[in-house]
């Protein structure tokens, strides 16, 4: 009893990131709220799955430690801007290779994380966290092309939503605290059924069971713009995830080994290889779920697993996935100005660390944010270039990530740059 009472708050812990990031994208693509549905329920699906990927620990895949994984949103811009270039199928597709990518790679990816220190996946994440706000703002107001954008009605609910969260956030702490999106969700969605703006029609078509299908929404097709995209959000949530490994296993007090990293990677893949198959998304490791796991002091992978147990059953019945599609798009704007928000102070927060080492760090941040920033507000810069060309520039969070590699493999990786900075720190010493 008190195992299935610690998985419930796991599931409570992650579930608006869960549910949000179907959400978002499914509006943003204009799929019906029977589409909507399935997305959210398969969404649910596959974190108990990929949670339970992990958990497995064979000599393949799964890293043994209580994580709990949902959708990435490093993912979530990315995806709504292939979904509006090249279609829903070009973003399947995309994940599909991605996963495979992650697979292959698995074995070596620790060798290949220095590639991807904090100056660059704080950029990127920056970058995205950047580029997801005018989503929000957009919902806030109602939703883009929206009849009544912008009216008192969307902008007292989008307001008062976000104050709710914020409210909590300040005046609450441990459990309530990391559920403080998903009691904005429902409180703001509560004040939008008084207001009469909400339909609850889709609950009332939803069914209480169903089978999920593979390629729900038709065979996935390849755009090698779409691919690259993917595989860079793949590469951040890999860096993101090994972060999440050390800490579980400081917490756990287990010794995190190379192969360990490498079955972790492997189970990612899978989970992302999953999700494209059954129309879902990439999954990653969910920094909140360790925070809970820190708070209460369980560390059994037992109440994981119920924990994933419980987010598979819950994907099977589409009536409880319908009732969040019901929540109107000014009370998600809201939310998502708090979620995006936190994705811009997580990369900042990563930023801090290294932006005062050096100042060829801060050039590298100036360099990338600003082009990331101004290929997404201007696209069309580039659209002279050979399409060849174009892949590499045509998205704002892929030229960004570009950037940032590239100066950090100048300024920090090549051996006459760093053999002169140690004459110069032996000089310094020497004086």
């Amino acid at each position: 009893m008190k195992s299935s009472a610690l998985g419930i708050q796991h599931v409570l812990a992650m579930y608006a990131g869960a549910v949000l990031v179907p959400l978002i994208v499914g509006e943003a693509l204009g799929l019906t709220s029977t589409q909507l549905t399935y997305l959210v329920s398969i969404d649910i699906l596959m974190c108990g799955i990929a949670t339970i990927l992990q958990l497995a620990s064979n000599r393949f895949f799964g890293i043994g430690l209580p994580v709990v994984l949902g959708c990435t949103f490093t993912a979530v811009g990315p995806m709504i801007a292939i979904g509006g270039q090249y279609g829903i199928s070009a973003i399947y597709g995309a994940i599909i290779v991605s996963g495979l990518f992650v697979i292959v790679v698995s074995s070596f990816f620790g060798n290949l994380v220095r590639f991807f220190p904090p100056v660059v996946t704080g950029s990127v994440v920056t970058i995205i966290g950047i580029t997801l706000i005018p989503v929000a703002i957009n919902n806030m107001g109602g939703g883009f092309g929206a009849s009544d954008f912008g009216s008192s009605a969307n902008i007292a609910l989008s307001f008062g939503t976000l104050l709710f969260i914020i409210l909590v956030y300040k005046f609450s702490s441990g459990f309530l605290r990391a559920i403080s999106i998903l009691l904005g969700l429902v409180a703001g969605t509560i004040a939008a059924s008084f207001m009469g703006m909400v339909n609850f029609a889709a609950v009332g078509e939803a069914s209480y069971f169903h089978m999920v299908k593979p390629f729900y929404f038709g065979l996935p097709t390849f755009e090698w713009s779409a691919i690259l995209t993917m595989v860079l959000v793949a590469m951040v949530s890999l860096v993101e995830s090994t972060g999440v490994y050390f800490a579980l296993g400081d917490i756990c007090e287990k010794d995190v080994k190379k192969t360990d990293l490498a079955k972790g990677y492997r189970a990612e893949g899978i989970a992302v290889l999953l999700g494209g198959i059954f129309n879902a998304f990439p999954y990653t490791t969910f920094s909140q779920n360790v925070g809970l796991i820190q708070m209460s002091g369980v560390r059994s992978r037992k109440v994981i697993f119920i924990a994933g147990i419980m987010l598979v059953t819950l994907g099977f019945v589409p009536k409880i996935a319908a009732v969040t599609t019901v929540i109107p798009n000014a009370v998600l704007g809201g939310a998502m100005i708090a979620m995006f928000g936190m994705v811009v102070a997580q990369g900042i927060k990563m930023l801090s660390k290294v932006i005062t080492e050096s100042q060829d760090n801060s050039m590298i941040i100036a360099c990338a944010i600003g082009m990331g920033l101004g290929v997404t507000v201007v696209p069309d810069l580039f659209a002279g270039l050979p399409a060849g060309l174009q892949i590499l520039t045509s998205n704002g969070i892929v030229a960004g990530s570009i950037t940032a590699i590239v100066l950090n493999m100048m300024f920090n990786m090549l051996p006459s740059r760093k053999k002169k900075e140690v004459v110069q720190l032996s000089e310094q010493k020497a004086a």
